[in-house]
């Protein structure tokens, strides 16, 4: 009975050692587990890196540019071609009255001059003979009124003859008539009649600009001959400048006054323009099967050139939707992304792990506040793309961005590629 009760206790020590000896094991084991998978999961986790933080230098250098994001009538349109154009009554042509030789050319191509602004001059001997017919006129006109008047004198006292009379009034008159004549067309030579003496006789005809507006083209050169009918420069008043929209016979209906539209030049598709439809065509362009509508371009009018060809498209209803520039979208891992200027710190910033070696690094990577002061954080957010045209698309968000939001508009590749090389937590 003695040795059974030993031999039964003995056996519970062993048994006891044994689960001992496993929950060790197992401790050890869980503990060696723990140590190996700490590292990847400190973190929790990999959280993609969302902010990115450059200097202003920096962004000088590449070239990034900010806007805000736009409304923009970009999901019910029309496109269409069309052709800038200035009415005639905005288009005129220096010419001369008289043949001569060019002088002076006192204009360029590209030159703004306004009305009656001297263009060029032009020499001929006959302007002089013009004068000197004038001149004689006035002498006469002098002579005539000396002997109406003595034939007066005679006729009151009978000594002279009533035809006498007569005939003086009608040389005068037409001396008059004549010296009118003359003045109105030495006034369309750019002179005063008065200005002419015979120590002032002037040979230049002075050719001015009929209109204010943009030198387009220039016909002559110096010492070129010119005549009444060879135009010395083309003058085009720009600011009237209209869009004429070449439409299908189908999409006419969809026209109608007042209806508003963006349109770029197709040799500068990054700036856009504005332009309200005025008037519909009533017939068919030549042996095409569009209609002109014609509108007149509002705002901003810089660089529209009579004869530039552009891309339009005509708002069919009044619905808008946020916009940004195409340049501003990126597009990564399937998913299209713009940025953002915000306040966020970037992650490299935070350094979410405590002790002074840490804490040592942390103040090692955090900027001056000179430095700090001289970089700008972007945040890359999520967007849904919708409909493009004229360099801009019709975007949502995931989320609602506060009220004027500034955006980069340029250069968000670069942005994006730092971020890439820049993000994550270095241990």
């Amino acid at each position: 009975m003695y040795l059974n009760i030993k031999n039964v206790f003995s056996t519970l020590i062993i048994f006891g050692f044994l689960l001992s000896t496993g929950s060790c094991n197992k401790t050890t084991e869980k503990e060696q587990i723990d140590k190996t998978e700490k590292p990847a999961d400190e973190h929790g986790e990999e959280e993609a890196v969302t902010i990115a933080t450059l200097t202003e230098e920096q962004i000088k250098k590449v070239g990034i540019e900010f806007g805000f994001v736009e409304q923009k009538e970009l999901t019910s349109t029309l496109k269409v071609n069309g052709l800038l154009t200035v009415p005639n009554n905005k288009k005129g042509n220096a010419t001369s009255l008289y043949g001569g030789v060019i002088k002076t050319l006192n204009v360029q191509i590209g030159s703004y001059v306004k009305k009656g602004q001297l263009i060029a001059t032009i020499s001929n001997p006959e302007f002089i003979g013009l004068q000197e017919d004038y001149l004689t006129v006035v002498s006469q006109i002098n002579y005539a009124r000396l002997e109406v008047k003595r034939q007066q004198e005679l006729n009151a006292g009978n000594a002279g003859a009533l035809k006498n009379l007569q005939s003086a009034n009608s040389q005068l008159r037409t001396l008059q008539t004549r010296r009118s004549s003359l003045q109105k067309q030495i006034s369309l030579m750019g002179m005063s009649p008065g200005s002419v003496s015979n120590s002032n006789l002037n040979s230049l005809l002075a050719v001015r600009s009929p209109i204010s507006g943009v030198v387009s083209q220039l016909f002559s050169t110096i010492g070129a001959y010119v005549d009444v009918s060879t135009p010395i420069a083309e003058i085009v008043d720009n600011s009237s400048i209209h869009l004429d929209l070449q439409v299908f016979e189908k999409d006419l209906p969809k026209m109608k006054v007042g209806q508003i539209i963006h349109f770029t030049l197709t040799n500068n598709p990054e700036t856009e323009y504005d332009a309200t439809i005025f008037s519909i065509g009533a017939s068919f362009e030549n042996d095409s099967k569009t209609v002109s509508v014609h509108s007149r371009v509002t705002g901003n009018k810089t660089g529209l050139i009579d004869g530039m060809n552009v891309m339009a498209l005509v708002s069919l209803d009044d619905s808008t939707s946020p916009a940004v520039p195409d340049s501003a979208i990126i597009n990564t891992e399937g998913k299209d992304y713009i940025f953002i200027v915000t306040n966020k710190q970037s992650e490299e910033h935070h350094d979410e792990v405590e002790g002074e070696d840490h804490k040592h690094e942390k103040e090692e990577k955090a900027p001056t506040e000179k430095q700090a002061s001289k970089s700008i954080n972007f945040e890359k957010v999520q967007i849904i793309k919708s409909v493009s045209a004229l360099g801009y698309t019709a975007v949502d968000f995931i989320e609602d961005l506060p009220e004027n939001t500034k955006i980069v508009t340029k250069g968000a590749f670069f942005i994006n590629a730092k971020m890439s090389g820049g993000g994550g937590h270095d241990h």
